[in-house]
């Protein structure tokens, strides 16, 4: 047997990773899982089968003794659109899987805070909903210049949920948090970077081997030392848990209001909401 480019044997080492069809898994170096949204034509937009793939893949990274770091990206120009339209409506009069999809949003976002190996994201064009969620939640965020980085929700007719409330103030602090949580004003990656945000700002055309020469380093480092740092670090998100699942359970009561349905007809209608 070989050592494979993740320093298992046993072919690629990627086996149990076969069940995953949303997302692209492949070694971006050795021990560098990377993990690729992919929804070609639809700048990555997630849909049901992909929301739940996203929530589950930081678990099997977690737990896969090869992988020492994992780089996450979308592919092509964008990194994420967020949540497809489709899912979205299946949400609006559907009980279970409003359920289903609330747990797999909290999910998302426990699950990349409780990963035991170092994340590195690398953000390119629109990055918006539970794309934006792994992108910013990432350990390191590594930014395109031009980026457009934007939390939609309260355009769409819900509370800013998911990773908003838990993890925006304390990366940009209260005000700024307000002003783009509130009004869905849209960051570029420069902009980003200026207030916090994110780790790094870079050229668009350097943003992946940028991303991957941190996951890379990372990935040499000392694995304890490194899984014990992002553990206690994290900490500080865990404090904001109440936070954070008091307002995943406001974003999911707005979906079963009128507000959620005028947001997802403006969106189909390509118009701006009118709001009661």
């Amino acid at each position: 047997m070989t050592e494979t480019a993740g320093g298992g044997t046993n072919g690629d080492g990627l086996e149990r990773y076969a069940r995953y069809r949303r997302l692209k898994i492949d070694w971006a170096a050795p021990r560098v899982l990377r993990v690729t949204l992919s929804a070609p034509g639809r700048l990555n937009a997630v849909d049901a089968e992909g929301h739940g793939e996203l929530a589950e893949i930081w678990r099997d990274a977690g737990a896969d003794d090869a992988v020492r770091a994992v780089l996450v990206r979308g592919e092509g120009a964008a990194f994420s659109a967020g949540g497809d339209l489709a899912m979205i409506e299946g949400m609006l009069d559907d009980h279970a899987a409003r359920a289903r999809i609330m747990r797999e949003a909290r999910d998302i976002v426990m699950n990349v805070v409780d990963c035991d190996k170092p994340v590195v994201s690398a953000i390119q064009g629109p990055a918006v909903g539970a794309g934006l969620a792994v992108a910013l939640l990432a350990d390191v965020s590594v930014a395109a210049r031009s980026a457009r980085i934007i939390d939609g929700h309260t355009r769409l007719g819900v509370a800013a949920g998911d990773h908003a409330a838990i993890v925006w103030p304390l990366l940009c602090g209260m005000a700024k948090a307000k002003y783009h949580l509130l009004l869905c004003e849209a960051l570029t990656g420069e902009e980003a970077e200026r207030i916090g945000l994110v780790s790094l700002c870079v050229d668009d055309e350097e943003v992946h081997a940028r991303a991957l020469d941190v996951a890379v380093r990372l990935a040499a480092g000392a694995p304890e030392a490194i899984r014990y740092t992002k553990r206690a670090l994290n900490n500080w998100l865990r404090m904001a848990g109440p936070a954070f699942d008091a307002s995943l359970a406001m974003e999911f009561l707005g979906f079963a209001g009128p507000d959620a349905r005028e947001g997802v007809a403006a969106l189909r209608e390509k118009r701006a909401p009118r709001f009661g």
